[in-house]
């Protein structure tokens, strides 16, 4: 066996263990989840499990890893509609965007859930801080404008809204939480970004 095959071989195996642990982990939580489970469910030795990934946090880790990775990698769909992305003119796109990626990431955005239950948010703190961050060094203040919104901050928020409005419906199965449709609720909060409160 060539060493490029056996290199995807354990790629490979790597990946049946991830996504076997992200589906326990996202439906029963990190604690109630075994290693052995973990193997039997991707069909897997426990053995096996360990040959590639240390201990049971580290698979947790690494999934964590790999949500930052699908979000915020530079060929990402999430990613990519930063590049032409007019600020606040093109929140509708936005709002579709967001609600793409938590359909897309379900289990992935359950785990912040783990995360904070289990382990008071100490694996997902960085990805909030590196969120805010990355917006900001693409939607620079005006410094002319002290009575200015900045405008990281506002993307900031108008991302966290749409995707926690979509957690809510999708995750937690609870549709127009605001009180009103979906695309009205989007609607002002669109008005609130571009108009503010007076």
């Amino acid at each position: 066996m060539s060493r490029g095959h056996q290199q995807a071989k354990s790629e490979a195996t790597r990946q049946r263990a991830l996504d076997a642990a992200l589906q326990l982990f996202s439906q029963q939580g990190f604690r109630a989840t075994t290693i052995r489970q973990i193997a039997e469910t991707a069909d897997l030795s426990v053995g096996n499990v360990y040959y590639h990934f240390p201990s049971k946090e580290a698979i947790f880790e690494r999934l964590l890893e790999d949500f930052s990775h699908r979000i915020f990698d530079s060929d990402s769909p999430f990613s990519r509609i930063f590049e032409p992305l007019d600020f606040p003119a093109d929140l509708e796109i936005l709002a579709t965007t967001c609600d793409e990626l938590v359909t897309q990431n379900l289990s992935y955005f359950l785990l912040i859930y783990v995360d904070v239950v289990e382990f008071q948010g100490e694996h997902i703190r960085n990805f909030y801080l590196d969120t805010a961050a990355r917006y900001r060094q693409r939607y620079e203040a005006d410094d002319e404008d002290p009575e200015a919104v900045d405008p990281g901050f506002a993307m900031t928020f108008a991302v966290r809204w749409l995707v926690y409005y979509s957690i809510v419906e999708k995750c937690f199965g609870v549709g127009e939480h605001m009180g009103i449709p979906t695309p009205q609720a989007h609607a002002e909060l669109f008005k609130l970004i571009r108009k503010g409160l007076s």
